[in-house]
């Protein structure tokens, strides 16, 4: 497979190096349909520098890359923006094969890199440059976006802003740019690396947006470490960071659930019908054919969080379960809920249900509605009230 892969200019002197992963499936429990790539950078100043590595079993598509434009060797520097496997998997190998003078990281990268591998880098503080003769690299520590070591690199001679994991998605393609591909595939996957990566870090992305702004940076391209770069549309990307880090309400409502012989699923009807008729805009997500990470992708811009379980063996069902672990560990807030669910001879669910709700501060309208084996016409229209009551509270909240 000698000569296979190439650089792809990314602007004067600077060139992807990366690799696509067409097939991966799932990253940390979230679907990623449609695959993802790992880009590395190169910069060919007088003194060449990578911008991070490759996930290791990609290290000779990578090197490949390089190769097509310098030798391997010629590389003098290699710049951890961040430390996860995805991106420094290779590093080892890197440093075998490159010899490069300096490996960089922040000092929490150091520490990591340390952990991971053994390594001792040397560590930059928010500020420090790197120069490379012609060009100079400047380093910006973005901690805890998403994991502490995380930090931006900024070429001021091209206007290119290397961010990491920021403003990134789950996107194979041979397309390197967003320019390149459909806008509703952009926003779709956008929204899902957001909703299922970055919404834990909220309240830290909104102080960033200020601090970026403060920089006053002429950024022309933001160089991610995942899917296509950003070239066009910048202030629409940061745009959409802002209004989801802002986490308002809206009138949507997520509806989510399992069923063992549909009674769950009629009462799920009856709460969206009930949603519908209160002016509020059910999702309506049944877990037998919905991932989890969908369901948060939905849950990014609602309103309202409504789930339904039977109980199985005195407790939720396994995949109602999964979902609310995954969803309460990415901190979503401001939201309007409930529960519901059916049951035979113990009705543990709804209580479980509820004090899951309660530890993720969901706003609950009722206690819930309970129905045993088959929901009857009382229970299905106290469903249809429990659509209503979260829609109303979801109307006053979004005047």
């Amino acid at each position: 497979m000698a000569d296979a892969f190439k650089a792809v200019p990314i602007t004067d002197k600077v060139y992807w190096v990366g690799a696509i992963d067409w097939e991966i499936r799932d990253f940390h429990g979230y679907a990623t349909s449609r695959g993802t790539t790992y880009n590395a950078y190169l910069v060919m100043g007088e003194k060449v520098a990578l911008m991070d590595t490759v996930k290791g079993p990609f290290f000779g598509e990578m090197m490949e890359r390089i190769a097509s434009v310098v030798d391997p060797k010629k590389i003098e520097y290699i710049v951890s923006n961040h430390s996860e496997m995805d991106h420094s998997g290779s590093l080892p190998q890197a440093i075998a094969a490159m010899e490069p003078s300096k490996v960089l990281a922040s000092e929490m990268g150091g520490r990591a890199l340390k952990a991971h591998f053994g390594l001792d880098v040397t560590t930059v503080k928010e500020g420090e440059t790197l120069d490379l003769g012609d060009m100079t690299v400047e380093f910006h520590e973005t901690r805890m976006l998403h994991w502490p070591d995380s930090m931006w690199s900024w070429l001021p001679d091209r206007g290119v802003m290397f961010t990491n994991d920021a403003f990134g998605m789950h996107l194979a393609g041979q397309e390197r740019f967003t320019d390149e591909v459909d806008w509703s595939v952009i926003l779709e996957e956008e929204t899902k690396y957001f909703a299922n990566i970055l919404l834990p870090m909220s309240n830290l992305i909104q102080k960033l947006l200020v601090k970026v702004g403060q920089w006053n940076l002429p950024v022309k391209i933001l160089a991610t470490d995942h899917g296509p770069i950003w070239r066009q549309d910048l202030d629409k990307v940061i745009g959409l960071y802002d209004r989801w880090s802002r986490q308002e309400p809206t009138r949507k409502a997520v509806v989510t659930y399992d069923t063992m012989w549909k009674s769950t699923s009629q009462m799920a009807s009856a709460v969206a019908e009930g949603l519908a008729a209160g002016g509020a805009s059910p999702r309506v997500m049944p877990l037998a054919g919905s991932h989890r990470s969908d369901v948060m992708t939905e849950l990014l811009e609602a309103g309202g969080l409504l789930v339904g379980s039977p109980t199985l063996n005195n407790n939720m069902f396994p995949t109602v379960a999964d979902a609310l672990t995954y969803i309460k560990g990415l901190k979503p807030r401001n939201l309007v809920g409930g529960a519901f669910g059916s049951y035979g001879w113990s009705g543990e669910v709804v209580k479980q249900l509820n004090a899951v709700l309660d530890e993720m501060q969901v706003e609950r309208v009722s206690d819930g509605v309970r129905a045993m084996y088959v929901p009857d016409a009382a229970a299905l229209a106290a469903c249809r009230q429990l659509g209503q009551q979260v829609a109303q509270r979801l109307v006053e909240r979004t005047k």
